[in-house]
């Protein structure tokens, strides 16, 4: 074999490489990063921050202690609302919990059903007619 059919073989198999490449980036899953709804949540960005500002002014944030069965969330005044808890790996995992806190203003959630690993907690709450918002990162052990 001469210098000029290496050259063609090695062009080819160059050139099937970019093109496999190529198919894989279009056929993979849509970037985890990027929200469906972005639009809507830019227009409510100003009420989300005022919200979490609120948490601060109020000095209401509420306490979380993970354990080996349940994430225990303690607020400072009785509470209802909803705690989203977004797999940062892997958006099929999201959960979405209402609650209503118990006379100690508390509130467990089970994390039995939990994958161990890193997760957003979400919580999202109305007290004595103040609204609040409050994330946090935690990790499941």
């Amino acid at each position: 074999m001469n210098w000029g059919t290496k050259i063609i073989i090695g062009l080819a198999v160059f050139m099937t490489f970019i093109v496999v490449l190529g198919l894989l980036m279009v056929n993979s899953k849509k970037d985890a990063l990027v929200d469906n709804d972005y639009y809507e949540k830019g227009i409510a960005y100003n009420k989300d921050y005022d919200r979490k500002e609120q948490v601060n002014t109020d000095h209401a944030k509420p306490e979380i202690n993970i354990t080996s069965t349940a994430i225990v969330l303690t607020f400072k005044q009785s509470a209802t609302g909803t705690i989203k808890l977004m797999r940062t790996a892997d958006k099929t995992l999201d959960q979405v919990v209402s609650f209503e806190t118990d006379s100690a203003n508390r509130v467990k959630i089970p994390s039995s059903a939990l994958i161990k690993g890193s997760w957003r907690l979400i919580a999202d709450w109305t007290s004595e007619e103040k609204t609040y918002l409050y994330q946090q990162e935690i990790t499941i052990k």
